[in-house]
């Protein structure tokens, strides 16, 4: 008796298409979020308690962005596009001045809330511009792997500004996982937000 057996898949990237989200998706939709925090941390209108919990999360956001991104997306198009060498410098110097100024917001300082907001639109704007050649040449396969790559990095990313860390691979990537988890037990214990779905939880006493 012979058993019928399916047909092996593909395994050419331009073939076969692995689980997952694709690297330059994430990396938009982050950008996106990113800018909406910090529209509403900077909105003159916004309760001071409300204030705080959006810095928090804001602040903890950018932090695990960033290392994400400087694990897997920049150096993917430092390879990918020889070209923009120059340009990917550039994003991880903004980047630094961008957790530099994260480190120095101690409360809700409107100038330095406003410095950190820019900084933010000037990041985002740093890194779609290689975003958009990036998807040209790269594959969906491979933008995939690297994006389950990237949420991997997010989980055991830091929560909390580390300028002075290394920004690029391989020491970012193992230093950055040690950071994270004490920044973690430090927002355990003070029961800080990290997340926008704690953006839904009663203020602090």
């Amino acid at each position: 008796m012979t058993v019928p057996l399916p047909p092996l898949p593909p395994t050419a990237d331009d073939a076969y298409r692995p689980g997952g989200r694709s690297m330059a998706d994430i990396a938009d939709a982050e950008h996106r979020q990113l800018l909406g925090l910090a529209d509403q941390a900077t909105d003159p209108d916004l309760p001071a308690e409300r204030r705080r919990a959006v810095v928090e999360v804001l602040t903890a956001a950018v932090s695990r962005h960033l290392s994400a991104e400087e694990q897997y997306l920049l150096p993917a198009a430092r390879a990918a596009l020889p070209e923009e060498t120059d340009r990917v410098d550039r994003v991880i110097e903004i980047d630094a001045a961008l957790l530099t100024a994260l480190k120095s917001l101690t409360g809700p300082d409107e100038e330095t809330l406003a410095e950190v907001a820019d900084r933010v639109r000037r990041h985002v704007a740093a890194v779609s511009a290689l975003i958009t050649p990036l998807r040209e040449v790269a594959s969906d396969a491979e933008l995939i792997r690297l994006g389950n790559r990237w949420e991997i990095a997010e989980e055991a990313a830091p929560t909390r500004p580390h300028p002075a860390t290394p920004a690029t691979p391989p020491w970012n990537r193992i230093v950055e996982p040690a950071v994270g988890v004490v920044d973690k037990v430090r927002d355990a214990v003070t029961g800080r937000r990290t997340y926008l779905a704690d953006l839904k939880r009663q203020p602090r006493d």
